[in-house]
């Protein structure tokens, strides 16, 4: 299967779900231009789906609906990282920074690398957690990346082994995720960046 990348641009907001029986079933819970009943079942019939159910939550095209029957569209963030802006005049930077999505460096000055490492964090969307074994400082060499999706207690101790849920009593948590530090919290609890967490095991 040959995939397709979009950039910097969400998943179209539309369910399309395969059924054995009752024909092309479409609804849309917002304004449509683009996409009526019969646009939907000729599409469908192009890939010879003749029982579905189409729900539309946004304007959807007749692109957005093809790249969702095929599923081999990536969505992806992207930043376009602009190398030795040590040697461009101030003009040029000012027409670059109005560019979305950029990210101006100088590799050899090693001029806003910092910057270039923030925006990756942020379009990644990953979160850092720190951890902090008992009677010891936290580790903030080696932090638990998470994904910001799955950032609950649980699947922090997933990330660090398997086993260590079923060992688990409950956590205590430092950071902006926690109403007082340390809070104790159970394995649902959502962390955020920079949090630092200590495990306490059954005994």
């Amino acid at each position: 299967m040959v995939r397709a990348y979009t950039l910097n641009k969400e998943p179209p907001n539309l369910t399309f779900r395969k059924k054995e029986k009752g024909g092309i079933n479409f609804t849309s819970t917002v304004a449509n231009t683009h996409l009526d009943l019969d646009t939907v079942k000729a599409i469908c019939s192009e890939y010879k789906i003749h029982n579905a159910d189409v729900t539309l939550r946004f304007d959807a095209t007749a692109d957005d609906l093809i790249d969702v029957i095929e599923g081999s569209r990536i969505y992806t963030p992207c930043i376009y990282a602009v190398n030795k802006i040590d040697q461009i005049t101030l003009e040029e930077l000012e027409i670059l920074d109005r560019l979305p999505h950029y990210c101006p460096v100088s590799a050899h000055l090693e001029w806003n690398l910092d910057g270039l490492l923030e925006m990756i964090w942020e379009y990644l969307s990953l979160t850092r957690i720190y951890t902090k074994p008992k009677g010891m400082n936290p580790d903030y060499e080696d932090p638990v990346i998470l994904s910001s999706k799955r950032k609950t207690v649980e699947d922090f101790c997933f990330r660090i082994h398997k086993d260590m849920l079923k060992q688990f009593k409950y956590a205590l948590v430092w950071g902006s995720s926690a109403k007082h530090k340390p809070q104790r919290v159970g394995k649902e609890h959502e962390l955020e960046d920079e949090d630092v967490v200590q495990i306490i095991k059954k005994v």
